[in-house]
């Protein structure tokens, strides 16, 4: 469910009209929804009330400060891949001691501020990764709590670039290894060991795959235990997909998940984490961006727009698809037609759709990326010297501009010139 509706042939996000928006912020923009955060929020919390289990959004997914505050004050946690997103979350308010440190590159830098900070948890992915931890814990006075991450090798029948649990995939430890890396771990003076932790993939329609990884997980934990390691905590990642093309896509509710949690290993006396990202953020956002052109080709039509492949990224490196509406509703019986949805970016892969069917439209419309809330704002860049888009939040009838658009005065402030060009300019021929 979410928060973006038609009324009076207008779409609004909560009460605002897209088309206020448009006016006072510009086009492109994000603009997220307050209260599909907070009933997503509220969903995968109520799912859990009957366990020990605590919530951490997946910073990842989407990184904006005021959407984190929105999130931790509704008592979620944060789970933060990087020590940039530790600082950020840090930033909006996030509790220190509800705060997951995963990602399999952590620096030895990065291991120290997460333990100066004292977050929970830090997901230790590798045997070199548990090594420099301990070095840095002795080294600070403090043990490390750790849960390590394994690779249950299961198949989470996702994409291919987000599947993160099978044994070719750069993340966790492999599932043969596991028990002799936990022996080596309760070993060390700078580790507290905690748990276990995985992650098996995102945007995963299906629960099986979740079951089978918690049951191999839940095997783990007896073996564990059999050899004398305590098992405390187990971190079960994120992953629950969303409805990006309606019809095609059903994702389970958190409810049917947490059942399957609750079946699998929900007596094994261990605190539990869960880390939804996309499942939250997803369709809370949408992306509004405004026509330039319609162009008619001998064999296709495109309607040239003014968002790009650099302010969402995910159709051009995934092939993803986001539904695509005209902010003023078409009237009824409104003839549709095939276009291609393209962006000003020069390349071909900057297209967010092909043969769409769409209502005609006409340079100057409005449209809304749908769906836009995860993995969008977060993953844009400056290609083309095009600025970040604004962020706009919206609480009811009321919006704000929760980050700004960089001017191109800014973009040229990041860059500096050595001194040798600035004598020798113009530069001499060679």
């Amino acid at each position: 469910m979410h928060h973006f509706h038609y009324r009076d042939g207008t779409l609004h996000a909560e009460a605002v009209p897209l088309t206020t928006i448009a006016e006072a912020v510009g086009t492109p923009c994000y603009v997220y929804s307050s209260a599909t955060l907070t009933r997503h929020v509220r969903a995968f919390a109520d799912a859990f009330a009957d366990l020990d289990a605590r919530i951490c959004f997946a910073m990842k997914a989407n990184g904006n400060k005021a959407v984190l505050r929105l999130v931790t004050g509704l008592g979620a946690g944060v789970d933060v891949v990087s020590g940039g997103e530790l600082a950020l979350a840090l930033a909006a308010g996030a509790p220190a001691d509800r705060i997951v440190f995963s990602g399999v590159g952590k620096t030895e830098a990065e291991l120290g501020a997460a333990l100066q900070a004292g977050v929970h948890q830090i997901n230790v992915e590798s045997e070199p990764e548990l090594e420099a931890l301990d070095a840095v814990a002795q080294h600070l006075g403090v043990r490390a709590p750790v849960a390590i991450r394994v690779n249950p090798d299961v198949d989470a029948a996702t994409h291919a670039k987000i599947t993160t649990g099978k044994a070719e995939n750069k993340f966790g430890i492999e599932w043969t290894s596991a028990r002799a890396v936990f022996r080596r771990a309760r070993t060390m003076d700078g580790i507290a060991l905690k748990g276990v932790a995985l992650h098996i993939g995102s945007q995963i329609l299906d629960l099986a795959p979740f079951e089978a990884a918690f049951l191999r997980v839940r095997d783990l934990v007896a073996l564990l235990r059999a050899d004398g390691v305590a098992v405390e905590r187990l971190d079960l990642g994120g992953g629950l997909g969303v409805p990006y093309h309606a019809g095609d896509e059903t994702p389970p509710p958190p409810t049917a998940y947490a059942e399957v949690v609750r079946r699998t290993v929900g007596d094994l006396g261990c605190a539990l984490t869960i880390e939804p990202g996309r499942a939250i953020a997803g369709n809370a956002g949408v992306l509004l961006s405004r026509v330039i052109y319609l162009k008619e080709g001998i064999t296709r039509a495109f309607a040239i727009v003014d968002a790009a492949m650099n302010d969402l990224m995910r159709p051009a490196l995934y092939d993803a698809w986001h539904d695509i509406r005209p902010v003023r509703a078409p009237s009824a019986g409104t003839e549709t037609r095939l276009l291609d949805v393209v962006g000003p970016v020069c390349e071909s892969g900057d297209t967010f759709a092909r043969d769409r069917t769409l209502p005609p439209l006409v340079a100057g419309d409005l449209v809304a990326f749908m769906t836009a809330g995860a993995y969008g704002a977060v993953m844009a860049n400056q290609y083309n010297g095009r600025p970040l888009v604004p962020e706009v939040l919206v609480d009811g009838d009321r919006f704000h501009v929760v980050r700004r658009r960089p001017s191109l005065d800014d973009l040229a402030a990041l860059e500096d010139l050595p001194p040798w060009l600035l004598r020798e300019w113009p530069c001499p021929r060679r």
